[in-house]
């Protein structure tokens, strides 16, 4: 959607010209995605910054789909034989949750946060920090983070990064946030992964964006992947 509508929208959240809030800000998106859109941006005190703008009037056309969604389902469970078998309305209302919980910038900033947090200290992943001063309920402001998309094999080779160390870092960090911390990115694909190249090649780091879904797992079903994996 048009930079100067996102303009509109953030000026809107704070009730200040946009000036007031940073010093430069690019209308042109950095990226544009089915939730929400970014823009590169400088705060006052001088950081570099993106800021995520949710596209406007999205939850009244969500909601709109969702609710025919949810007339299909229950004709499915109504009329078809497997219908009630397959719970076609449970999966709805499961959609309806994660797709509403995407719109919420302020728990994306909490996810975001989490996460960081988790690995404060790691060598293998850094999480971009949250500006929260700046963050409302339909915007998201985040530390800007430069790195190689994750499927940029020939930029990767290029700076040096030994492919099979960055894929067992990738699997070490996958497991660390699931068994570890029972809190992991659950929606992992190249344009919400990138990578920063080490000097040896052999310490890149994982710089994951985009935490507007984020999974856990019980008890029971840690103790059964566990069990599988031995």
């Amino acid at each position: 959607f048009p930079g100067e509508q996102a303009r509109s929208i953030i000026e809107k959240a704070y009730g200040q010209p946009l000036d007031k809030t940073f010093t430069s800000f690019d209308e042109k998106p950095l990226a544009s995605a089915s939730i929400a859109q970014v823009h590169a941006a400088r705060i006052r005190s001088g950081e570099e910054v993106i800021v995520k703008v949710v596209r406007p009037n999205l939850r009244r056309t969500i909601q709109q789909d969702i609710s025919l969604m949810y007339v299909i389902a229950d004709a499915l469970e109504r009329y078809w034989a497997r219908g009630k078998r397959l719970k076609p309305t449970v999966v709805v209302s499961e959609f309806q949750k994660t797709v509403l919980d995407e719109l919420d910038m302020m728990r994306e900033a909490a996810n975001a946060s989490q996460l960081r947090r988790n690995f404060e200290n790691s060598k293998m992943m850094y999480v971009p920090e949250v500006y929260w001063d700046y963050t409302r309920k339909n915007v998201l402001v985040m530390e800007r983070v430069r790195g190689l998309s994750i499927d940029d094999k020939l930029g990767l080779e290029s700076a040096g990064v030994d492919l099979e160390s960055l894929a067992e870092r990738g699997v070490e960090i996958f497991f660390t946030q699931v068994f570890r911390d029972h809190f992991f990115h659950a929606d992992v694909h190249p344009g919400n992964l990138f990578v920063i190249p080490s000097d040896d090649g052999l310490k890149p780091r994982f710089v994951p964006v985009d935490f507007g879904i984020m999974g856990s797992l019980s008890e029971f079903d840690q103790r059964y992947l566990a069990e599988n994996f031995s």
